[in-house]
């Protein structure tokens, strides 16, 4: 799944020593699915910091069977009791442990509306109920959290979005592995067949955005070009 950091400058190297405590999910590295969420969040931070911002782009594999096998995950589907409950007690978390032992927790973000409320119900102003009303009707939210230095085996940089040459390298090898593959031919034969096919011409021209598909996709579009050809 590709998601999103919204943050002042473009983050290669993410370093957990600096992430801030008592956020939602505690202190960790916050990433979303929804690329506008992320900008939004880019441009105020930026203009704090006295920069446009920057939105950067990772893979994330929380969702594969690995990331079940080498994290404790959490997953929050919906703003509900049990999710404002651990937003709480992060939020109320003092000192530098951690308030739970997960790696990773996904869920809704308590964004500028519901921390408005959420300040509100922490000074026990509203109720619960009455906070979870308000929250039943709010709009689609998503983050992940990631806690700690094992979790981040689960994040992958996929460079700069501007430039489309890393989104075509991940691409190409396993094209050329396939091609070898199927039809019996060395590295460099696969790699020339593909670089000179017009599906490649396609796939570099940033407009036609082929980049953005799952390589295997492109490697079907190849095999029809391939076929087309041989049987001309």
């Amino acid at each position: 799944m590709r998601v999103y950091h919204g943050s002042y400058t473009e983050v290669r190297h993410i370093d957990l020593s600096k992430s801030k405590p008592q956020k939602d999910f505690g202190k960790g590295f916050y990433v979303t699915k929804f690329r506008h969420h992320a900008e939004t969040w880019a441009k105020i931070i930026g203009e704090k910091n006295n920069t446009e911002g920057f939105v950067t782009e990772f893979d994330s594999a929380v969702e594969t069977d690995f990331a079940k096998n080498i994290c404790q995950i959490k997953h929050f589907e919906k703003y509900d009791e049990e999710w404002l409950d651990f937003v709480v007690m992060n939020r109320r978390k003092r000192g530098g442990a951690s308030a739970h032992d997960y790696d990773v927790i996904e869920g809704p973000v308590a964004d500028d509306k519901v921390q408005f409320t959420l300040r509100a119900y922490l000074r026990e102003e509203i109720s619960k109920e009455k906070f979870l009303k308000m929250l039943s009707r709010h709009e689609e939210t998503h983050q992940i959290c990631f806690c700690t230095l094992n979790s981040l085996q689960l994040l992958d940089y996929v460079g700069n979005p501007a430039n489309i040459n890393y989104e075509i390298s991940q691409i190409v090898d396993p094209v050329a592995e396939r091609l070898m593959l199927e039809n019996k031919i060395d590295e460099s034969q696969a790699t020339e067949l593909f670089y000179n096919s017009q599906t490649f011409t396609h796939l570099a021209d940033e407009t036609t955005k082929l980049y953005e598909k799952p390589w295997q996709e492109i490697y079907e579009m190849l095999k029809e070009e391939l076929n087309r050809k041989e049987n001309q």
